[in-house]
């Protein structure tokens, strides 16, 4: 038979066990000791794995109230905080003692100051093998159309 890793697994092996001894007790009487303990066993295996489903049980109520409470808690946290607001005033620094970030406006962007015009840099010598002044994408031809379409595209 295979190991059984589980507890139920091994709780269940063992029930077999038991009752195959049972059933050969006549032909195996030196086991009767041994038998007599694994029932032993058995019995308080079977007592804990119920203790263990209680704990499990209270596990998941304690874990359901501790949700419920941690729900109440936060909406009263925030009504205090709104109420310390409403009482000192979004702007007072006392705020802080109570871990609120006290409302000190927004910083204002520094008046421009007066630039004056910059000139544009000297333009290199040639770019992409155009002489200088010209732009890097030469200019357009003119497309080579039939004269027949230029003669629509004027008239209409």
């Amino acid at each position: 038979m295979a190991k059984q890793t589980k507890y139920t697994g091994m709780i269940g092996d063992w029930q077999t066990l038991l009752q195959k001894l049972e059933a050969n007790s006549a032909e195996i009487p030196q086991l009767e000791p041994f038998r007599a303990k694994l029932t032993e066993m058995l019995g308080r295996a079977l007592d804990v794995t119920k203790r263990q489903a209680g704990f499990k049980a209270e596990k998941q109520e304690a874990s359901k109230q501790i949700r419920q409470l941690a729900s109440e808690a936060n909406r009263l946290a925030n009504a205090v905080r709104v109420l310390l607001k409403e009482h000192y005033g979004i702007r007072d620094e006392k705020l802080a003692a109570f871990g609120l970030q006290p409302f000190r406006g927004r910083p204002r962007k520094a008046a421009p100051a007066p630039q004056e015009p910059e000139t544009p840099p000297p333009a290199p010598a040639s770019v992409c093998g155009f002489p200088s002044g010209t732009s890097t994408i030469p200019p357009r031809t003119p497309s080579r159309r039939s004269p027949a379409r230029s003669a629509r595209s004027t008239s209409a």
